[in-house]
């Protein structure tokens, strides 16, 4: 790709606050996802050692899950979320309740306010967590939802993983995957039609660092491992994306589905606006990400029960989060020089 400037690059050891990550996501729950996490702010969860990043999931305070307790984020106005049950948790201890806390804690970070591309190439360098059932990502969300709400506007995913070992029955640490979200409502998400995996090769991706990248330009948009050669996902934009994903006309309620898309004459729309990047880990979840009954997964995805039984089996996987931290070294990103060249 010609006519890139570099937008932000940062080692992540040289300060705390280093501009290009700049803020914490801090909230009892996580996306709709279903994930075991509390997002927190804390030093125990991310922060920088001998000039790496680390974002490191924990056991949450045992206290919290063991009687009636309440985690309320509005209270102290900490809470990043403005849905009220993102920031507020319980635990109910009555027979036959299985409301708990958030059994784990762990980071999430952006580059919202501090670096935002339309268009360029991004550069994680990072050694990814080891772990069963922990969700290491890198990816990326529009600035704006100029198409509406997710995923009409897109979402980037440039890595994810497992950190599960090598024999876990979908892939564990030595699988990586990259993915593009797109379409009408969640329902209607084609991410199947751009999600592609790639495995370490004699080895797996928490045994050193790895270059994670993304090319994108109006043309086309890839992932990468180490090499631009060593490529992972590769979507050309050479017709509509609404085209493309072979949509329904109305969801399951009936409901007609807007083409919002190729009003713009744009191949690459939703990804045609500005992106910011995403680090975190997650801990387990119920969206599939780690399917039911596979490899002695000790939570069913539908039960209420979910949380609880995660927590409750912490002495089969919590021995085995031996180096839990998603450990960056670097992250750069460049801009496209002015986001219209004929490439």
């Amino acid at each position: 790709m010609s006519g890139l400037r570099k937008s932000k690059s940062a080692a992540l050891g040289k300060s705390q606050h280093n501009p290009i990550i700049t803020c914490h996501k801090h909230t009892n729950k996580y996306s709709s996802n279903g994930e075991f996490e509390q997002t927190t702010d804390s030093d125990e969860n991310v922060y920088v050692e001998n000039g790496h990043l680390f974002i490191k999931p924990t056991l949450q305070d045992a206290a919290l899950i063991n009687k009636n307790n309440v985690i309320n984020l509005l209270k102290d106005g900490t809470c990043t979320s403005k849905v009220w049950s993102d920031c507020v948790a319980a635990t109910n201890t009555t027979a036959g309740n299985s409301t708990i806390v958030p059994p784990t804690k762990s980071g999430r970070i952006n580059t919202k306010k501090g670096a935002t591309i339309k268009y360029g190439r991004v550069e994680v360098t990072a050694k990814l967590p080891e772990g069963d059932w922990l969700w290491p990502a890198i990816w990326m969300l529009p600035v704006d939802d100029t198409y509406g709400p997710w995923p009409l506007s897109g979402e980037i995913d440039i890595m994810e993983s497992r950190g599960n070992n090598r024999s876990y029955a979908q892939g564990g640490n030595n699988i990586i995957s990259s993915a593009l979200h797109w379409g009408p409502d969640p329902a209607n998400d084609a991410w199947w039609r751009t999600n592609v995996k790639r495995e370490a090769l004699h080895t797996t991706y928490s045994a050193g660092f790895n270059t994670f990248g993304l090319e994108w330009s109006q043309k086309y948009l890839f992932t990468y491992v180490n090499s631009r050669l060593l490529q992972v996902l590769y979507t050309n934009f050479d017709e509509p994306l609404w085209d493309r994903g072979q949509f329904p006309a109305a969801n399951s309620n009936g409901t007609r589905l807007e083409d919002v898309w190729s009003q713009t004459g744009r191949d690459s729309t939703p990804f045609d606006q500005k992106f910011y990047l995403i680090l975190n880990v997650a801990v387990g979840g119920t969206n599939g990400w780690f399917e039911d009954s596979k490899s002695g997964k000790p939570w069913l995805d539908s039960s209420a029960n979910a949380k609880k039984d995660f927590w409750n089996a912490q002495d089969t996987w919590f021995p085995t989060w031996k180096h839990p931290a998603l450990e960056v070294s670097k992250v750069s990103m460049w801009q496209q020089c002015d986001g219209n060249e004929e490439l």
